[in-house]
């Protein structure tokens, strides 16, 4: 059965300057080492409406997984994660992320709202994940629920400080 997850993490840049950071290579490979290097930077495209879409690749070897993934999954894991991000005007910015395990049954959506806040932005984000594992399925759930909790404020740290050092 999927989980939900609603949540919201305050930033100190405006939407606009973060959807400006999500559309620079160079901020996506900055972040993809600064979060472990697993990942890879598939693709980035600019749309002539301002939208971006950004195509990130994780390979995660077998010891790199947690404990309850590392039981399920003997073989290497690709986790593909698909975004989204759209400018609407009035200071807003909003995103889709889709993301799939190749190599295990598992999946996430969420939908991601940025809107101006006193001193910055407040990203409200409703998310989904579902792991078609009979009896663990959804201990996993809540463990990538848990770490999109614990990470998304980490990330939008990390944003802030490069939008600060590279604008």
């Amino acid at each position: 059965m999927p989980r939900s997850f609603d949540f919201s993490v305050k930033s100190p840049v405006s939407a606009e300057q973060v959807h400006a950071a999500f559309s620079d290579e160079d901020y996506w490979l900055a972040r993809l080492a600064e979060f472990g290097g697993v990942g890879r930077l598939a693709s980035l495209d600019t749309g002539t409406d301002g939208s971006t879409r950004v195509v990130i690749v994780q390979d995660l070897r077998h010891d790199w997984l947690p404990g309850p993934f590392a039981k399920l999954y003997p073989g290497d894991l690709q986790v593909v994660q698909k975004e989204t991000w759209n400018l609407l005007g009035g200071g807003m910015v909003r995103g889709e992320v889709i993301t799939a395990a190749r190599g295990a049954p598992g999946s996430g959506i969420g939908t991601v709202v940025m809107a101006p806040a006193e001193n910055g932005t407040c990203l409200r984000c409703t998310a989904t994940v579902q792991v078609k594992v009979p009896l663990v399925g959804g201990t996993i759930e809540r463990f990538v629920g848990r770490q999109m909790l614990e990470e998304t404020p980490v990330m939008l740290r990390f944003t802030a400080k490069w939008i600060t050092e590279h604008v």
